[in-house]
């Protein structure tokens, strides 16, 4: 890696402009921004190995307690002093140390930041607004080299977008929906559990939700509304905006699915703004969360892997490993745009976070029942109609997984044996929706956004009933008999893959048996 005058290139620092975007002009220098640093992990003993953890029986599986993460794992002490070093020397202000997170929040102006990270910031024009905006890699003193895995918030462009669909009004041959609670009894989810003594931590990078339109919502299920709590990370708020079209339809969306199934849980909402810097911050918070402790982290928000920076990658990547250690089941929702998640040149690609091999990926169908009978079920692929369809397909920057090395994973685009997406499915289909009500507006809406909370839900309750965490159980989830535990989807297209018997990159292993995955779990040893 070059070194000049002292310091050393970021490792996977190197960003892009924006697509379609212009430069307006340099950004003002006297601005005050905020930065997340995030650092290398503490090794006070060895590092679980979660590959050999997440192929152990639940009944062999010890976690890590948040405590002793914290000591063993967290950021050293002589990683933040040198830190404190780094940020007097460039005039910044240290506003938080954070060990288990791994981070070190600074503030200062874009001068002192330019300077402090080699690099030059710009205003960049795009169709939602107006950003600041980096081009090139950054550079660190080489003190800091290996300390400083990734810096973020310099570069407040928008990072994600939700996966989210809601069904267009008017006649539709065919069109239905259900309440959350219609899937999960058709998916048979266990009965008699209710989610208490989960906590669900759900991320959101904008909007918020309105008390009244749960209240609505539950009451017409006969359910009691959930305890949902709003956690602010990074200045940002439950900041409900009215347009059901916006950010609002995934928080409520999110809310009332997870709920609806596991009324008994705690859901945290984790509310940060959508910038790579807000969505790592929000997402270390839930993992590491010492007050309200979710055991199951629902995450509808990606971007092609494309659309992230290599430091971004690793750093989440690394983030959803220590979950795996803590015990903590990660779960995303693989994308609405078909095999090439709306990347402009149509090229096949994979949603990120769901194409970590610490997440469960979240693929749709379209499900069609009598009753509580699934009658039929198949690929959600509504693309001719401009409504989108399950992403999936392979990695080209995480190598295929040893849980994933028997499922027949083709090739990436660029020949790269890549970790294949998604894991599992369920209903997505705007066609056979979902029932919600958001900014006071009852709607019908899909997408594999109500997927990653559905799950979420269905392992609150595997979690109630076995007495212990699930965890890790991507590796769980390939050992198991796919025939037994989920229902194989073998009929249809994302575009440019196709489903087919066992694993495939459109709806993973399939949709849930809930009672019967639960079985095979508590089988394994739980």
């Amino acid at each position: 890696m070059p070194k000049q005058d002292g310091r050393v290139e970021l490792k996977g620092s190197a960003r892009t402009a924006l697509p379609g975007a212009r430069s307006v002009g340099p950004a003002d220098p006297n601005e005050r921004i905020q930065v997340t640093v995030f650092l290398r992990r503490g090794e006070g003993k060895p590092f679980p190995a979660v590959d050999e953890l997440g192929a152990r029986p639940l009944r062999s599986r010890t976690y890590l307690s948040r405590g002793d993460f914290a000591s063993a794992h967290g950021a050293r002490l002589e990683d933040l002093a040198a830190l404190r070093r780094f940020a007097a020397q460039f005039e910044l202000e240290v506003l938080s140390e954070n060990r288990p997170p791994r981070n070190v929040i600074l503030s200062g102006t874009v001068q002192a930041f330019s300077k402090a990270f080699g690099t030059t910031l710009t205003r960049w024009r795009h169709a939602g607004g107006t950003y600041r905006c980096r081009t090139g890699t950054l550079t660190i003193p080489v003190e800091l080299e290996g300390i400083i895995l990734g810096v973020f918030g310099l570069d407040n462009r928008p990072q994600a977008k939700t996966h989210f669909r809601i069904r267009k009004t008017g006649p539709q041959a065919g069109a239905v929906s259900y309440s959350p609670v219609q899937v999960a009894d058709a998916y048979d989810f266990p009965s008699g559990e209710n989610g208490s003594g989960q906590c669900i931590g759900i991320v959101e990078l904008g909007g918020g939700y309105n008390a009244q339109d749960l209240q609505t919502f539950f009451s017409g299920l006969g359910i009691a509304t959930p305890n949902v709590t709003a956690v602010s990370v990074d200045g940002a708020t439950n900041s409900p905006t009215g347009d059901a079209n916006g950010p609002d339809g995934e928080v409520e969306l999110d809310i009332e699915v997870a709920g609806a199934i596991a009324p008994g849980a705690q859901l945290a909402m984790y509310f940060a703004p959508n910038t790579d810097a807000g969505f790592l911050d929000a997402l270390t918070t839930a993992i590491h969360d010492t007050n309200l402790k979710p055991s199951i982290i629902s995450i509808s928000w990606g971007g092609p892997e494309s659309s992230w920076t290599q430091q971004a990658l690793d750093s989440f990547n690394s983030a959803c490993q220590d979950a795996a250690t803590l015990g903590v089941t990660v779960l995303a929702s693989s994308g609405d745009d078909g095999s090439s998640d709306g990347v402009s040149s149509g090229t096949p690609t994979v949603d990120f976070p769901a194409s970590s091999p610490y997440v469960i990926g979240c693929g749709g169908t379209k499900l069609e029942l009598s009753g509580d009978a699934i009658t039929d079920e198949e690929v959600w692929n509504d693309l001719s109609q401009n409504e989108g369809a399950t992403g999936g397909g392979v990695s080209e920057f995480f190598a295929i997984p040893t849980f994933q090395a028997n499922a027949d994973v083709p090739k990436a685009p660029n020949g790269f044996a890549g970790r294949g997406v998604p894991d599992v499915a369920a209903d997505a289909d705007p066609e056979t929706g979902y029932n919600v009500v958001v900014d006071g507006q009852q709607l019908v809406i899909g997408g594999t956004s109500a997927v990653a909370p559905l799950w979420a839900g269905l392992v609150a309750l595997i979690n109630q009933s076995l007495g212990k965490n699930a965890g890790y159980m991507n590796p769980l989830l390939y050992t198991m008999n796919v025939e037994s535990t989920m229902h194989d989807i073998t009929a249809g297209t994302n575009g440019a893959y196709s489903a087919g018997p066992g694993w495939d990159p459109c709806t993973g292993l399939g949709s849930p048996d809930g009672t019967k995955l639960l079985n095979a779990l508590r089988g394994s040893g739980a």
